[in-house]
């Protein structure tokens, strides 16, 4: 059964690969519904292509593609009407909230916590999450599976393969610190 706490992942945490692949694969697991827009594909994408210019567009593209294909009704559409009516810190994350309310997430998944506060989100109910407390609240709610996911995510890892703790290492340096200290405990339980 598909929960219905759902969440929009801002581009801050699809930009980095390792993050953006647990949370992808975290959102397969029924535990919530994950959401974002084409126009935060562009910004992860635009930022990727920026730092890495050893990698093409259409690798990203077909990336997006993938994501969109695996996450049911993962594409908030027609939200545009919304953005000139909002005032957050930084108008360029007005998108991210408008497409919030309209597609009825109830948290926004962003490193940016000061962008979103909490005195103008609460007027929609919507709360802004750093991505280690959402996992960690993932993990509450059901630790095999948050497991089963990062270790999914760990064996496709072929060039090179990581070991446990090289996988958690990578985790870490993405700012969970909470959810691999959590992570590590449970993979000594197994």
């Amino acid at each position: 059964m598909v929960s219905n706490f759902t969440v929009l992942y801002d581009a801050c945490v699809l930009y980095p690969a390792p993050l953006r692949d647990l949370l992808m694969q975290l959102a397969l697991s029924d535990l919530f519904r994950a959401r974002w827009t084409n126009a935060i594909h562009e910004e992860w994408s635009r930022n990727v292509l920026k730092n890495r210019p050893d990698l093409r567009l259409e690798q990203l593209t077909r990336t997006q593609e993938l994501m969109n294909s695996y996450v049911r009704d993962c594409l908030i559409v027609n939200y545009e009407y919304l953005i000139p009516s909002l005032q957050l810190p930084d108008p360029d994350d007005r998108h991210i909230l408008a497409a919030a309310i309209k597609g009825g997430v109830d948290a926004i998944v962003t490193f940016n916590l000061s962008d979103f506060p909490r005195s103008i989100l609460s007027e929609y109910e919507i709360e802004a999450q750093h991505p280690d407390d959402f996992i960690c609240d993932l993990i509450d709610l059901n630790p095999v599976k948050v497991a089963a996911a990062a270790e999914m995510c760990r064996q496709r890892l072929k060039h090179p393969p990581k070991s446990v703790n090289e996988y958690l290492e990578t985790l870490l340096k993405q700012g969970l610190s909470i959810s691999v200290s959590i992570l590590r405990e449970l993979y000594n339980d197994t």
